[in-house]
């Protein structure tokens, strides 16, 4: 008798010093899929991780990451996506629309977190920003709302400016099905209005691949715009360094929509802080894996955007900031 007591403290005192998570069987840790469209090499990824470390996740312990990377293959997707579902994973954490709508495609159950620059609504991924309704919920920036912004800024950079062009993915914007629509872009719409207004013009240049961004640059080089707006696709970010490059080698005064164009040598970047938005989907997945549903989580737009201005490719190019727009930056690359 007292064998069989010692040997029930004993076990009981082993539980007791495990610590829960490690506790729970494999089958219970939940299980995260992150469905990128790049490459391993993404930079905001750790911001995410830190989020949920925040709210008391740690890879390996008590959570398990799904990794899936479409590296720039868009039609790569729906496979991974399809992979993901088949692992019954909990919640897939995507960026970019493309990547929810190839979630979607495999699954209408299991939640999908999404962080891009797109109109959910418009796109047709969720009902209502208050209201998803369906299974997809995060974070989204309305570009259409930021491309006056930015052109403003260029402007009192560039006071002689006759002509800007813009930079853009029509295959990123769902609303415009016609190619050559650029007309169904409220983005191009905008800035094309600020353009006629301040009396210089926009000229367009749609591009869908690496390739035909170097073939627009050769156009610009021939053209010679006095300014470049890049809108934000993940197209773009793919090819980040390698635009930044050609505009330098332009000496192209270009305006980007995240801090990372300035860093690796773009002139200025505006927009929201990327790293936050990571950092705040963790908080989607958190409330879904305690119970939530991504039909009732409220759709997230930022609201802190940041300026940064690269003085060291300002001096490259041969251009002076203006003591008013330098004023006004959130951060100064020196």
């Amino acid at each position: 008798m007292k064998k069989s007591l010692i040997v029930a403290v004993l076990m009981i005192l082993i539980v007791a010093s495990v610590d829960p998570p490690a506790a729970q069987s494999q089958g219970n840790i939940p299980r995260i899929g992150i469905l990128f469209i790049g490459s391993r090499n993404q930079p905001h990824l750790e911001a995410f991780k830190q989020g949920l470390w925040e709210r008391g996740y740690t890879e390996g312990k008590n959570i398990v990451f799904e990794y899936r990377y479409a590296e720039g293959k868009v039609d790569r997707l729906p496979m991974l996506a399809a992979e993901l579902v088949q692992l019954k994973v909990n919640v897939i954490v995507t960026t970019a629309d493309n990547g929810a709508r190839a979630a979607r495609e495999s699954t209408k159950t299991t939640p999908i977190v999404l962080t891009t620059g797109a109109d959910l609504v418009k796109s047709g991924l969720a009902e209502s920003l208050a209201k998803p309704g369906g299974n997809v919920t995060g974070l989204s920036v309305l570009e259409e709302n930021l491309s006056g912004k930015r052109l403003d800024i260029l402007k009192e950079t560039l006071s002689k400016m006759t002509r800007m062009a813009y930079l853009w993915n029509p295959g990123a914007v769902p609303y415009s099905s016609d190619r050559s629509a650029t007309k169904a872009n409220p983005s191009f719409d905008q800035a094309n209005a600020i353009a006629r207004t301040a009396g210089f013009k926009l000229q367009s240049y749609e591009v869908q691949t690496l390739g035909e961004i170097e073939k627009a640059f050769a156009e610009m080089s021939k053209t010679r715009p006095d300014g470049l707006l890049v809108i934000l696709s993940p197209l773009m970010t793919l090819n980040s360094k390698r635009i930044v490059q050609m505009a330098l080698e332009q000496r192209l005064p270009g305006i980007y929509p995240t801090n990372q164009f300035a860093a690796e040598g773009g002139l200025m970047a505006y927009g929201p802080r990327i790293g936050d938005m990571y950092r705040r989907a963790a908080i989607y997945v958190d409330k879904i894996l305690k119970g939530a549903k991504p039909a009732d989580l409220p759709i997230e737009q930022p609201t802190k955007f940041d300026l940064v201005i690269n003085l060291k490719t300002a001096k490259q190019i041969g251009l002076t900031i203006p003591p008013n727009v330098l004023a006004r930056a959130d951060h100064v690359i020196k």
